[in-house]
């Protein structure tokens, strides 16, 4: 009998257990749901529910004003949230995965999977980011029970043929450019490699530094440019979380690199902690 019940364990044979809440980590029936969320007490992953706001949230590619927005800006817009969830969460270990959702259901829409390499890494992420903000929206992180994503995404949508839509059950998982997923997975990679090869550099290596170079390349072109504004710690107001007051918007200020905007947001958490 213990065997046959661990057989099914979140498959719909499954009477007692969610299968979408074990699969996904989320169910369209909420608290309403007549099978049990087992919620885990540790995870690699963590959810972070409903982060992601698209410009079209309304009707897709339209944006609130009712005015058509072009592709190249959404996904924009999606590769500079990208980066800055990344470069925060990447503060508390290496990152295995990170997945933000397209669904447009309620339970499911802008949601962000991240799987870091270690269970400690992700309750200390999961710990920091309580009662903190992005972009005037509190982030609510969870522990969630998803491990393997190829069960938890949506195979019609990776093929474009999904009849579902939007609101389809699974993940239908947004993707970002070849070039940021370079730069962003890329170094763990060249982390690996640096422990494991002689002090000789490989065509590959010299392939990756020159990559590294031309992204170096792309951050000072991006300070020079203008940057996106920081969002991070910032109430509905746009105030940071602390009270210090909204800085000025003229003149428009230089964009800052990854580096510089971890060091900032740093500086504020301090500075929080303080009050």
């Amino acid at each position: 009998m213990a065997e046959h019940l661990a057989s099914i364990f979140g498959t719909e044979k499954d009477r007692v257990n969610c299968p979408f809440y074990f699969k996904i980590g989320a169910c369209r029936h909420g608290d309403r749901c007549s099978r049990l969320h087992n919620r885990p007490t540790i995870s690699p992953t963590i959810l972070l529910s409903n982060m992601y706001q698209r410009p079209d949230m309304i009707t897709p590619g339209v944006d609130a004003q009712g005015q058509p927005i072009d592709p190249r800006k959404i996904q924009e817009h999606f590769e500079d949230f990208y980066e800055d969830i990344f470069e925060e969460l990447s503060k508390f270990g290496e990152i295995e995965t990170l997945n933000v959702c397209d669904n447009l259901a309620d339970h499911m829409i802008g949601n962000v999977y991240v799987q870091f390499r270690e269970e400690d890494q992700a309750a200390a992420a999961v710990q920091a980011f309580q009662g903190r903000f992005y972009s005037g929206r509190p982030i609510i992180a969870d522990f969630s029970p998803v491990t393997d994503f190829r069960e938890a995404t949506c195979r019609q949508y990776e093929e474009n043929n999904c009849n579902r839509g939007g609101y389809c059950n699974f993940m239908h998982v947004k993707v970002i450019g070849r070039e940021l997923r370079r730069k962003l997975f890329g170094r763990y990679r060249r982390y690996r490699g640096s422990r494991s090869r002689s002090r000789s550099a490989s065509p590959r290596q010299r392939r990756d530094r020159e990559f590294r170079d031309r992204d170096r390349d792309r951050d000072d072109h991006r300070n020079r440019n203008g940057r996106r504004p920081d969002r991070f710690d910032r109430d509905s107001g746009g105030r940071r979380k602390h009270g210090s007051p909204r800085r000025s918007r003229s003149p428009p200020p230089a964009r800052e690199g990854s580096e510089e905007r971890r060091a900032r947001i740093e500086q504020w958490n301090r500075e929080r902690e303080k009050v």
